[in-house]
């Protein structure tokens, strides 16, 4: 069966996309899925995050610009179902030289055909901005997962994500679809948090999962040492919530696709 494609997105930076991005990936993995996760941010910081260095010359800006094989971007991670197809910091050209490509939003979509049968869940992690890279990730994907920091300004950002969900849904991948929304950095002292948590789940019900994903250091910590947080400390409370999340994501997508 081929691969679920799943792309994490938020225009908002600094909301845990890419730590989501990382630590969903790999837990999935430790629950014997294969995964594959596209790095499709220029800052190179999921590829890092698993311990790999950021300047491959064999990166996603190849694959998307020269039409390089995405087997030459994939490299294995320490969970031997995890694998990372790396960025670079070449993927900020990428957009301009894109800009006057045919099909330019398209690429990714069709570099991932090559591989689509060899995974159970392909995610891709993109830039915190509405750009090329970000519409690839958009037309290549089945849906959108969206990770959602417990905050006043959050439920705006929201907001506008789903505008461009529905514009991409009309313009260039009528299947997209909403794949639920993640609340990640919560902080279970802040009367602030607990309002948007519940006004989200007031408003997008079952779309936003019941697994949490709390502030904690131990998270904070782990991708300086290039490790997800299941390897990092697997006992701290981040690792524990990502497991969580990867359980309650396998099973909605499994009984999905049935």
């Amino acid at each position: 069966m081929a691969a679920r494609i799943v792309s994490l997105a938020n225009q908002k930076g600094g909301v845990g996309k890419t730590t989501t991005a990382i630590n969903l990936s790999a837990s999935l993995a430790a629950c014997e899925r294969k995964v594959l996760l596209i790095d499709l941010d220029p800052q190179a910081n999921a590829t890092s995050g698993v311990g790999l260095p950021k300047n491959d010359a064999d990166s996603m800006y190849p694959v998307l610009v020269e039409g390089l094989s995405i087997r030459k971007a994939i490299r294995q991670t320490e969970l031997p179902t995890f694998h990372i197809a790396a960025s670079s910091v070449d993927l900020v050209a990428a957009e301009l030289e894109l800009s006057d490509a045919i099909g330019r939003e398209f690429h990714l979509r069709r570099s991932l055909q090559e591989v689509i049968n060899e995974y159970d869940y392909i995610l891709i992690d993109s830039p915190p901005s509405l750009g090329l890279l970000t519409i690839n990730g958009l037309t290549a994907a089945h849906s959108v997962l969206v990770p959602m920091q417990c905050e006043y300004f959050a439920i705006e950002g929201i907001a506008q994500l789903i505008n461009t969900v529905e514009r991409v849904r009309d313009l260039l991948n009528p299947g997209l679809d909403i794949e639920g929304i993640a609340l990640t950095m919560y902080d279970e002292r802040m009367n602030l948090a607990k309002q948007v948590a519940e006004e989200v789940r007031q408003h997008f019900g079952d779309k936003v999962y019941k697994s949490v994903i709390p502030r904690n250091v131990r998270l904070g910590e782990a991708p300086s040492f290039g490790k997800p947080i299941i390897l990092y400390d697997i006992r701290s409370r981040g690792s524990e919530a990502y497991v969580s999340l990867a359980k309650e994501f396998i099973q909605r997508a499994e009984n999905v696709i049935g």
